[in-house]
């Protein structure tokens, strides 16, 4: 990777776009760390500490921030609002005739839709950052409040400037699509995600400072999470490339005087064929009882809030604390549903057999038709599970070790891993194919 990144530093056309992704990464942290007005800084302070080791919606949103969210900065919302307009945009181009035309419908059709989710980004962004200027209310962060001038002002204000840094964080990622290196909005992402870190490193060092000062037991949790860490990306790494082969053969035809078709060639299906969506879903539907337990000001068990709940609501808030067993199951049938649910409105074997049989290709020992698709759905159905019973150990296991070794403020999630190796071999693979359209003599040999 790192040879490849040297070579590609050589070309200047390759440099360039390195040096513009790079300035916009730049941009991106400088944003990440301008506060928002009209709040109290010394009293947004004592609630970090509660948002960057709680397991809820609002730490997912500072983790794919890289703090910013936390901090309340111009940048807080990250990319999280044009990633939500984009999973709609996709789920709606199955489920409306008119979207699904237009997604057929080649450029013309993805410029249309990707202008949609454009606008789609924007009211998400207003309406995440009204919910947010809500909690900073109810918390005593805001410095006017009220329906008088100063109040409205204000609430106008932080939500504006929530709304903008969505934008222009959108607007970034679409200048690296066009004038740098990778996808735009996963090297944000990839950059928020860096950006934690520090905070990784420093339980993994109080914890080393904490074995040393008489508690041994706790010396070795640093070293086996290091240890687990690299493993589980050499997990993600392997099942990344890991694919199905399906065999097909094109019958031959002829056009004029010309012989075209009878070669033999393969459909990939890879085994990660749904991602990290599953495990997104998934978190994001079992971090709403500590999300609204936050907004309740009940997320400290100690507090009053909490003292007041009824027996059963205590219960059942409980059952849903990160690391718990209920909270663990849960979390691995989520897992897999979502990715049967993600892989069958993205993949249609109907369609794939119908393309086959266009094409004059057919699966070798299969007739064309019903049979190709129920094969095709066959295959289909044993891959997902495999991809998510992947998805599932990556998940779970970090769960398992922070619960363990009580561990608390770790990065290493699932998701997050799963998102750096993906963005960092994504990223490789595109300077790879420029190097290669360009016949880099160097990358070559």
């Amino acid at each position: 990777m790192f040879k490849t990144i040297a070579n590609a530093w050589k070309i200047p056309d390759l440099r360039k776009k390195m040096l513009f992704t790079i300035f916009i990464v730049f941009i991106f942290r400088v944003g990440s760390v301008i506060p928002v007005p009209f709040l109290d800084v010394e009293a947004l302070k004592t609630l970090t500490s509660s948002i960057r080791d709680g397991q809820n919606m609002l730490a997912y949103f500072d983790l794919f921030s890289g703090g910013a969210f936390s901090n309340a900065t111009l940048f807080a919302m990250s990319v999280t609002p044009y990633i939500n307009s984009s999973i709609i945009m996709q789920l709606l181009s199955v489920a409306i005739p008119p979207l699904e035309r237009l997604s057929k419908e080649g450029t013309e059709g993805r410029k249309k839709i990707a202008t949609i989710t454009r606008y789609v980004t924007v009211v998400l962004g207003i309406i995440q950052g009204t919910a947010y200027y809500i909690w900073l209310l109810r918390s005593n962060i805001v410095a006017y409040k009220g329906w008088n001038f100063e109040g409205i002002f204000t609430a106008l204000v932080i939500v504006l400037a929530f709304t903008a840094g969505t934008a222009l964080m959108m607007w970034l990622g679409e200048q690296i699509n066009q004038k740098g290196v990778g996808n735009g909005i996963s090297i944000l992402l990839f950059v928020g995600i860096i950006a934690r870190l520090p905070v990784t490193l420093g339980t993994l060092w109080e914890t080393f400072q904490a074995g040393l000062a008489g508690d041994t037991s706790k010396i070795i949790f640093p070293i086996v999470f290091v240890l687990l860490f690299l493993v589980i990306i050499w997990v993600i790494v392997f099942m990344n490339d890991a694919e199905r082969r399906i065999p097909v053969q094109y019958a031959k035809r002829v056009v004029g005087r010309k012989m075209y078709g009878g070669q033999s060639t393969y459909l990939p299906i890879k085994v990660g064929l749904s991602g990290v969506m599953p495990i997104i879903f998934a978190s994001s539907i079992l971090s709403i009882p500590s999300t609204i337990l936050l907004f309740m000001g009940a997320a400290d068990k100690s507090s009053e809030a909490w003292t007041n709940l009824p027996g059963f609501w205590k219960g059942f808030f409980n059952a849903f604390d990160m690391g718990g067993w209920i909270y663990t199951v849960l979390y691995f049938l989520l897992i897999i549903g979502f990715a049967y649910f993600y892989v069958t409105i993205q993949y249609n074997p109907i369609e794939m057999a119908n393309n086959l049989r266009q094409n004059n290709g057919t699966i070798r020992g299969i007739r064309p038709g019903k049979p190709t698709t129920d094969f095709i759905a066959k295959i289909l159905s044993k891959i997902t599970l495999i991809g998510a019973l992947f998805l599932a150990f990556i998940a779970i296991v970090p769960l398992i070790y922070s619960d363990i070794t009580n561990m608390k403020g770790l990065m290493m999630g699932g998701t997050s891993v799963i998102i750096l190796v993906g963005v960092a071999l994504e990223t490789i693979k595109q300077i790879e194919s420029q190097m290669m359209m360009r016949h880099y003599k160097g990358f070559l040999d």
